[in-house]
């Protein structure tokens, strides 16, 4: 067997777990982010601060829900948001130091998170295929020779 059709759980675990610490390290992140801008520098209080925070909260939770049974979906998803970053960077014209910033903590940990979910996805795809076994290995044909 090749190592692209050999079924490994270990690795497809090992695969949704970085993938799931991806997003809730950068949930935790930009849930933090999005609670201290209003509370820190527009000095709304602390209920319009919990309520800013609250999106990514939500994204994060969704993204962790969807990831559980629809791997290809959360990657999808969270490659689209990796794109819309991008087109946000892009309309408003972020300056080199701000696309160094978002690459870091957002566009390529949303992009790893992504891949880590498709890798996942196609592991679960091979394992659920029936593997073969020594019995079920195909016996070569007997060769006839004259004497």
């Amino acid at each position: 067997m090749s190592a692209k059709t050999e079924c490994s759980p270990d690795r497809m675990n090992l695969e949704r777990m970085a993938a799931r610490a991806f997003v809730i390290g950068g949930g935790i992140f930009w849930i933090i982010a999005a609670f201290a801008a209003p509370f820190i520098y527009d000095r709304s209080g602390v209920s319009v601060a919990i309520q800013t925070a609250l999106y990514p909260f939500a994204a994060t939770v969704a993204t962790l829900i969807i990831g559980w049974t629809y791997e290809r979906l959360a990657a999808v998803l969270l490659f689209a948001g990796a794109a819309g970053a991008v087109v946000w960077g892009v309309l408003f014209g972020w300056e080199l130091g701000v696309w160094l910033l978002m690459s870091t903590v957002l566009i390529a940990p949303i992009t790893i998170a992504g891949v880590l979910f498709l890798l996942a996805s196609r592991m679960q795809q091979v394992c659920s295929l029936p593997q073969p076994t020594q019995q079920e290995q195909p016996v070569p044909a007997p060769s006839h020779t004259r004497a």
